[in-house]
């Protein structure tokens, strides 16, 4: 049994099996059978085509409501019979559905579809025909309890329409909650259900009715896969005191000569792997892994492909813990670069070694002077973890990263992870006392679940941002049902990202000014801010910045305000932001950041701006800001916003580890997008609260 579609009146029989609320209905093959089986329904009565073929009934002529008597049942079928065939010649024509006609109600649509990588995901959100033109729908991966469904629901731009939106009346919440639940049942307990949609799901001040029921069926796909995270890396893995490089070359155009330069910085001892030469950039060069007079922590291989079963199957009789393979023509090279894979992965388990790669790039870890790839420039040291799919994204960020002065605990490439995987590296990172962040660049994810679980186990108290590339629509196939058009493999990867407690960004500039943010500052208890700023422009934008990103300027009590009346000027803002005026002297700053720590359970963030001015003074100004961080256990965002003269106040904030926006717009999108994802739930992995509705473009203007 291949995919195939359930009929309607099959699909309303599964849904009363769990006791969701479905029309009267009744199947017709005849007109006249159709004008006898409307007595009994009841009117009015809608008329459905039942046909495999036919997927949008509507668009084919399909469909006929408003039926209001016998005579008008007999019309409405040959109508509808008459219309398909002309729409569809070779459809095969079941009969017609006749189902009692459902009173006006909120509409809204609950589907479900199975994701190859991350198995069952639920969709609930504004139903009828425009669901795709509204797109106001939440996507959870089940399993999925009451409380999560509820806040599904709760996190729907429409959702006032449920509560109750001006004078109309509230709808029965807890009957969609009901509704809902049955059908996440129903769709854990049928692996052959993988995919369905109910749409509409009509809502009313008391109950609701599931209506027009679409459920695919296929005996042919399994659930995916439920591995778990598997055991921890041997904590000595990457405590590397001693590298091999085999293929290492004196000529500067090859790769094993790029990577035995990078590693000439390493403290630890360097091995050259060469028959051929006796000496290498100043090193003593070996003819072999087995000639090598001392232990050898790592081996990083740069030969061809065909040789490198060999040297894997060596270096497990050298009892080489790690194997690093940037080595090509692997698995992504076709079916004989894959059964090189096979005879590496089969020497790899023989002698107990773990492989990284092949087909990647390598590792960077800065504090350890240890760069095993070709990439031109080594990295600075630092508290963020990279882990790529691409090494060419890779060699950019770290070439852009050294005059942004940032640095890496450590920078990794997974390449075909034949052994070590992706979330092998997240969890290494993630215990890693050097990383205080971890960025990851994804292109896909083979286990879903596996990856989920690893990173949900993370995030609870180290920051993971994600940028997932190929989020374009362009070139996907038609869905062929609603829920398959909201839920496609983009949406249902930011929904796992949320799920786990992970910040997606959409670019590799906001990834590493969250990153920067939070390895300094971690998560924020909330999304409460105070703006503190010399600049009335500033300050003016900041409140247009707050609303857009989706941050809270808090409103002042009288007794802060009057606390702040008797340090400021007169004439400053006496609301949030704090206008200090432009002559504003550095101790203003200074006595409004005692007033701030003074209150802070008040707030969770405080953005400070300071712009040149005759008499301010931005040294002490950021050193000011340095004291405002040491003595509250708030994010503190630093904008010192200018041109040289704010390059030492910058530096100074640096060295304190204290992150800088020099444009006020981005100090408020990565403060966005941190609170955006991890601020709404006080149940999510982070602390703080998840957000499950489908990202919108809000922060755009």
């Amino acid at each position: 049994m291949s995919r195939t579609l359930l009929s309607e009146a099959d699909g309303y029989e599964l849904l009363k099996t769990y006791g969701i609320p479905v029309p009267r209905y009744v199947v017709v093959a005849t007109a006249e059978e159709a004008g006898r089986a409307a007595e009994g329904i009841g009117f009015p009565l809608v008329a459905k085509i039942v046909s495999p073929q036919v997927i949008h009934k509507s668009d084919a002529g399909g469909v006929i409501t408003g039926i209001a008597s016998a005579a008008a049942a007999e019309k409405a079928f040959t109508a509808i019979t008459k219309n398909v065939r002309a729409a569809y010649p070779d459809a095969v024509i079941r009969g017609v559905i006749l189902e009692r006609q459902q009173d006006e109600g909120l509409e809204l649509i609950i589907g479900g579809k199975t994701d190859p990588s991350f198995g069952k995901v639920i969709t609930i959100g504004m139903g009828g025909t425009l669901v795709e033109l509204i797109r106001d729908v939440a996507i959870r991966l089940l399993p999925v309890g009451d409380d999560g469904i509820r806040t599904m629901i709760h996190g729907l731009r429409g959702y006032p329409l449920v509560a109750g939106f001006r004078h109309a009346a509230p709808r029965d919440e807890a009957a969609l909650v009901a509704i809902a639940g049955a059908l996440v049942r129903m769709f854990m307990e049928h692996p052959e259900v993988q995919e369905f949609d109910i749409n509409p799901v009509i809502l009313y001040g008391e109950g609701g009715c599931a209506v027009d029921a679409r459920i695919y069926t296929d005996d042919t796909v399994g659930p995916a896969s439920k591995e778990a995270a598997g055991a921890a890396l041997p904590d000595n893995l990457f405590k590397i005191r001693s590298v091999a490089v085999v293929g290492a070359s004196q000529n500067p155009d090859k790769v094993g000569y790029a990577i035995c330069r990078n590693m000439l910085g390493f403290s630890g001892a360097l091995y050259p792997v060469n028959p051929n030469n006796a000496a290498i950039l100043g090193k003593t060069t070996y003819p072999s892994l087995a000639a090598i007079p001392g232990p050898v922590d790592a081996a990083v291989i740069a030969i061809p492909a065909a040789g490198v079963p060999a040297i894997v199957e060596e270096a497990g009789k050298q009892k080489i813990p790690l194997v690093i393979i940037v080595s090509s023509g692997f698995g992504e090279t076709g079916p004989a670069g894959k059964a090189l894979e096979e005879q590496v992965l089969a020497a790899a388990q023989k002698y107990g070694i773990r492989v990284m790669g092949p087909n990647c790039l390598g590792f960077m870890l800065p504090t350890q002077g240890i760069n095993t790839t070709f990439d031109p420039v080594s990295p600075r040291p630092g508290s963020i973890a990279f882990i790529s799919q691409s090494g060419a994204i890779i060699t950019t960020i770290v070439d852009w990263s050294l005059p942004e002065e940032i640095g890496f605990s450590a920078v990794i490439s997974v390449g075909n992870q034949l052994d070590l995987t992706f979330e092998d590296f997240i969890r290494w990172t993630g215990t890693d006392p050097a990383t205080n962040a971890i960025i990851l660049y994804v292109e896909e994810i083979k286990n879903g679940r596996r990856f989920m679980d690893t990173v949900s186990r993370i995030t609870p108290t180290k920051p993971v941002i994600v940028i997932k590339s190929g989020t374009s629509v362009i070139g996907q196939k038609a869905a062929s049902s609603h829920t398959g058009s909201l839920a496609g493999s983009s949406a249902v990867y930011q929904a796992a990202f949320r799920q786990a407690g992970m910040i997606p960004v959409r670019s590799i500039r906001e990834a590493f000014q969250a990153a920067e943010l939070l390895a300094s500052e971690g998560y924020p208890a909330g999304a409460r801010a105070v703006v503190i700023s010399n600049a009335g422009g500033f300050a003016v934008l900041s409140s247009d910045y707050a609303e857009r990103f989706g941050i809270r300027l808090v409103e002042f009590p009288e007794a802060l305000t009057r606390e702040l009346d008797a340090v400021l000027p007169a004439n400053w803002s006496r609301e949030n932001p704090i206008d200090m005026v432009g002559d504003s002297h550095p101790e203003h700053y200074a006595k409004t950041f005692d007033v701030m720590i003074r209150h802070q359970d008040l707030w969770d963030i405080a953005f400070v701006i300071a712009v040149p001015t005759a008499i301010a003074n931005p040294i002490r100004v950021a050193n000011e800001l340095i004291r405002f961080s040491k003595h509250t256990k708030k994010m503190i965002v630093g904008c010192m916003i200018g041109g040289d003269s704010m390059k030492t106040p910058q530096r100074i904030l640096r060295e304190a580890k204290i992150p800088n926006f020099p444009d006020l717009e981005d100090a408020f999108r990565a403060v966005g997008n941190i609170c955006r994802y991890t601020c709404h739930n006080v149940d999510a992995p982070s602390g703080c609260r998840e957000d499950t509705r489908e990202p919108q473009e809000f922060e755009r203007p």
